[in-house]
């Protein structure tokens, strides 16, 4: 592989070991996949960050980095904890739990990370450019960040973006590069989804059809920026899509022309499949907590939950999860008011899928992200799905 001469100052340990460590792993990797060479990457957005993932293992790793002065080069943020940082009382979250969990946050705090706890950077700033190369992990980031906004990411992991994020580099494959970013298979959609489950669905569907591949979706009209977050969420968890293109949406979308897509696998997706989808990945429950918020809610999200409970109050537990950022508008807003006075909660830095359930005492959850349901499901926490006017009225009775 090719490295220019900073980068084999930093291979050779002239600006430290744990420089060359990271270095050395991204350069390991690039050789793996036959990179040429590394490029520069402007920012990088790390997972890897719940406690009940990372384990004792993963936070001794994370402090000995610290230690060692690893420190970022370039903008990086951080995917979801384990807890609301402040509320996790409220949460049911162990004391033993959280204090790792804090040990984890003033571990990549040290290392100049900002803690952003979200698993959706681009709703708080961090919003990379059309062919901007950046090193990002969390799938449903990576498949927004690629697809919507036209950034070139692969599916980091947490260690490769820690890496990129202290070296400011990354190894120039797979979907860096322009020839992986075509289509691989159409979907054409018969009649768009008309809630964000649909979306929701859709993408599930998607993912289980091309896995890994590049789906080019006609039929969906214009998608608000929450349903291709949905989409992309549930594509990620059912395939390893890191990419997708929507007709005359998405940015790429538009470079493609008829003999670029003449040849490739279709497929068509009716309502009727993706109420199969929806109802696959549902069970029966009886006193779930409603969760909505994964990937974490956008204002409008929030602004919706709000409206629907304005003046009420709730029967059932119903927590609501989203950014820091976005807690601070709707905060402005009075909107996390209005659904905290109903009853529910609006909790910031996490969410159902990375949150301690068991240990929490939650075992049923009822939820709008085909993501979560199938992810809680193979924890063993019984999930149902509903859109969320179904939900809230659910849980107002």
């Amino acid at each position: 592989m090719y490295l220019t001469r900073y980068e084999e100052r930093l291979l050779d340990g002239e600006e430290g070991e744990v420089v060359e460590r990271a270095m050395r792993l991204l350069v390991t990797l690039g050789e793996v996949f036959g990179a040429e060479r590394l490029v520069e990457v402007r920012s990088a957005h790390i997972s890897g960050v719940s406690y009940r993932n990372l384990g004792e293992a993963g936070l001794s790793f994370l402090e000995e980095q610290a230690e060692a002065g690893a420190r970022t080069r370039v903008r990086a943020t951080l995917n979801p904890a384990g807890m609301d940082l402040e509320r996790w009382r409220e949460m049911g979250v162990p004391e033993g739990f959280a204090e790792r969990q804090l040990r984890i946050i003033s571990a990549f705090e040290r290392m100049g990370v900002e803690v952003t706890c979200t698993c959706t950077p681009y709703l708080v700033g961090h919003l990379p450019g059309l062919g901007e190369q950046v090193a990002w992990a969390e799938s449903s980031a990576v498949a927004y960040s690629n697809s919507v906004l036209g950034a070139r990411t692969n599916r980091e992991t947490g260690p490769t973006t820690l890496a990129s994020a202290v070296t400011g580099r990354a190894a120039l494959y797979g979907y860096r590069l322009t020839e992986n970013r075509a289509p691989t298979a159409i979907v054409k959609v018969e009649e768009p989804p008309v809630s964000r489950l649909g979306f929701s669905a859709l993408g599930y569907l998607v993912g289980s059809e091309v896995g890994s591949g590049v789906p080019y979706l006609r039929g969906l009209g214009r998608p608000a920026l929450e349903d291709l977050k949905a989409l992309g969420a549930a594509a990620a968890t059912s395939g390893g899509v890191a990419l997708y293109h929507v007709e005359g949406v998405t940015p790429e979308s538009r470079s493609f022309a008829s003999s670029d897509l003449r040849g490739l696998e279709e497929f068509d997706v009716e309502r009727r499949d993706l109420d199969e989808v929806i109802s696959g990945l549902s069970v029966e429950v009886g006193d779930p907590v409603v969760c909505l918020g994964c990937p974490h809610c956008s204002l409008r999200e929030v602004e919706e939950v709000a409206r629907l409970l304005e003046g009420r109050r709730l029967k059932r537990r119903l927590w609501v999860f989203t950014s820091r950022g976005v807690y601070a508008e709707a905060e402005r807003r009075g909107l996390v008011a209005v659904i905290e006075d109903a009853g529910g909660r609006v909790f910031r830095d996490t969410c159902m899928v990375v949150a301690p359930l068991e240990e929490m005492g939650v075992g049923e959850v009822s939820t709008n992200s085909c993501k979560a349901a199938h992810y809680l499901a193979n924890r063993g926490v019984k999930a149902r799905l509903g859109d969320v006017d179904t939900l809230i009225r659910e849980a107002l009775r």
